[in-house]
């Protein structure tokens, strides 16, 4: 009895002293987990990065600017006469040639006016023959003294006025058959027709406000756009130090034109004009350069984009993806030699380089950036950096 007493008393003093090292277990076996799961935590956190040291490369700049397309010429067809639209041989849109005819005006009262111009002229042709004849007779007996010299200077008066008559019915022929060639009306140049506001039967005279029709010859086509002061300040003072504005202008490389479908032009243009005067309303000057038109694609009233080219020889280029934006600002991550992150603000250009920004202020030649901007790096994060080439991120770059 008392041996089973005592082997009560001995397992219950073991229970109370492993009760008694439990909370010390615990904390160590916690403590471990902690150090496990921070380890853990900061294996998860260097992850990989694609990252790029950015030098000084050659770029080419692309400036837009919105633009309005004219024809070489918008030749206007008004009638010069008065009369009713008697036909019409071509229709809108038609592609014509110089000589081609296009309207046929009836107004009877031009043949009238030249069956009556010739009459006149017969007449004045008869006043004539009997005018020298008077002049014939009067020659011998004036040499006779028979009639006075008076007689004689009177007949070659007389003759010199049938003359003039004469020369004047003529004039009003050639007058009255101009105006009868008024009636068909035939195109000034190769274009090609714009609208036709006047039908078969319609009146039409030499005051009417519309014209018969328009004819645009876009052989060659003029696309206008605008520069405002500023822009046209900076160019003309470089002109004036340099060279001049004529000679600035002949050095300008060629323009692209982008039409409305967002494709490029096939044929490059030219800047010819500076318009001299600043539109007070809009604070630009018109500029012009001239794009041929071989097949007659671009029509007279359309809307495009001209692109000009601006080649800056040193430029910091950092590709759109590798940036984000925050309150306005440009940002991207810059990695130093301890491959930490360092959100750095940039100021970029206005124009891009294709797919990249041209940088001006915020990095330098060797920095290294990350490619892959997701905008939640923190300042101090640390990565695994894997450099990739510079030729594999701007090899399109032109």
């Amino acid at each position: 009895m008392l041996l089973i007493l005592s082997s009560k008393k001995i397992q219950t003093k073991h229970f109370f002293n492993t009760l008694a090292l439990l909370p010390a277990i615990i904390l160590v076996t916690a403590s471990c987990g902690n150090k496990n799961k921070q380890a853990a935590g900061q294996a998860q956190q260097v992850l990989d990065y694609k990252v790029v040291q950015v030098q000084p490369r050659q770029a080419t700049l692309n400036v837009d600017y919105p633009a309005s397309i004219q024809g070489q010429q918008n030749i206007e067809i008004r009638p010069k006469v008065d009369g009713y639209v008697e036909k019409i041989y071509v229709d809108e849109g038609a592609v014509v040639t110089k000589g081609q005819l296009l309207f046929k005006i009836n107004a009877p009262q031009y043949e009238q006016e030249v069956r009556t111009a010739e009459a006149g002229i017969k007449t004045a042709e008869a006043d004539l023959a009997l005018a020298k004849m008077q002049l014939n007779k009067v020659k011998p007996l004036v040499e006779k003294d028979i009639i006075s010299h008076y007689e004689l200077e009177s007949a070659e008066y007389t003759q010199q006025s049938k003359a003039a008559a004469l020369a004047q019915a003529k004039a009003a022929l050639v007058n009255a058959k101009v105006n009868l060639g008024y009636t068909t009306i035939t195109s000034p140049v190769n274009g090609v027709i714009g609208a036709l506001p006047y039908k078969l039967g319609s009146l039409v005279t030499s005051s009417t406000t519309d014209p018969l029709t328009t004819v645009y010859n876009t052989s060659n086509v003029y696309v206008y756009f605008a520069l405002n002061e500023k822009q046209l300040l900076g160019f003309s003072r470089d002109s004036t130090n340099k060279t001049s504005f004529k000679t600035k202008l002949s050095q300008l490389p060629p323009v692209s034109l982008i039409l409305s479908d967002g494709s490029t032009y096939e044929h490059a243009g030219k800047v010819e004009t500076v318009n001299g005067l600043i539109n007070t309303a809009t604070g630009a000057a018109n500029v012009r350069a001239d794009f041929a038109n071989p097949r007659g694609l671009i029509r007279s009233g359309s809307s495009a984009v001209v692109r000009i080219p601006n080649v800056v020889k040193s430029a910091l280029l950092v590709p759109e993806s590798a940036t984000y934006e925050l309150q306005d600002k440009r940002f991207v991550y810059v990695v130093d030699d301890q491959h930490k992150i360092k959100n750095v603000a940039i100021k970029v250009m206005d124009n891009t380089a294709g797919q990249f920004y041209v940088v001006t202020d915020g990095l330098k030649a060797g920095d290294k950036i990350v490619l892959e901007s997701s905008g939640n790096l923190q300042d101090g994060t640390e990565i695994k950096p894997n450099e990739v080439s510079a030729g594999s991120v701007y090899g399109g770059v032109k």
